[in-house]
């Protein structure tokens, strides 16, 4: 049986700290264990102020993000230096204040064609992550977002069953309705494999999408996601009004 569960805050910047502590909780816990923790990160507006959370408070506490491999659970196909690149936010805004070293950055490599930047992404989340039976890694922890037509990673909701379905971990999207068109993206078997989803829903104009997706049997990409999981938690600062 799913569970999701959905907790709530004031504003984005409660929402970054509150996010950002757990988050260091269970890296702590891996460092003590003397255990590697393999997170991947979604872009967007929320996420550049939870890396500053996380920076703010890793100092405070002096927690390391040495031990930490980070993947992303979707970029677009651009250079690293572009302005869309997901990874170049994450490099320039995260990955340099905290020091993070280049063996613990598993990039989608956007500059390649698309195919084969997918190509690259699976064989090195293979080569990293441990797998399961049904050859999808096990990442400790996903991040991801929520867009107002309620897509994750670069999940949308115009996609075929048959896309829906694609057992590669990483794969190519070539019609996004957001600009750029040509992404790369971790699949929905991926994200349900995974031992820990975490969704920052936060902005204006969203509350129509999480309503919609926190419904049993929603079939908006992130209803999906919280329809394969036993367990899912979304972090949100959108009010959801009474209805009924």
């Amino acid at each position: 049986m799913n569970k999701t569960q959905l907790i709530s805050f004031q504003n984005a910047d409660e929402l970054v700290r509150i996010v950002a502590a757990a988050w260091l909780k269970e890296v702590a816990a891996a460092n003590h264990a003397g255990q590697p923790h393999y997170v991947a990160l979604s872009g967007g507006r929320i996420t550049l102020k939870f890396f500053a959370a996380v920076i703010a408070l890793s100092r405070a506490q002096n927690v390391s993000l040495a031990n930490v491999h980070f993947f992303w659970a979707d970029d677009r196909c651009v250079p690293p230096d572009d302005q869309e690149s997901s990874f170049g936010a994450a490099n320039e805004s995260f990955f340099r204040p905290l020091g993070i070293t280049p063996d613990k950055i598993h990039r989608v490599r956007g500059e390649l064609s698309p195919e084969r930047a997918a190509e690259e992404a699976n064989a090195e989340v293979k080569r990293v992550v441990p797998l399961k039976a049904a050859g999808q890694p096990v990442l400790d922890l996903i991040f991801l977002g929520m867009g107002e037509d309620a897509h994750v990673a670069s999940l949308f909701p115009r996609e075929t069953e048959a896309e829906r379905a694609n057992p590669e971990v990483y794969r190519v999207v070539t019609n996004s309705p957001k600009p750029p068109p040509n992404r790369v993206t971790l699949g929905y078997p991926a994200i349900a494999a995974a031992k820990n989803v975490w969704v920052l829903a936060s902005g204006a104009g969203k509350e129509a999408a999480l309503r919609d997706s926190i419904q049993p049997g929603a079939t908006t990409p992130l209803g999906r996601v919280l329809q394969m999981r036993s367990q899912t938690r979304i972090f949100t600062d959108i009010k959801l009004s009474q209805q009924g």
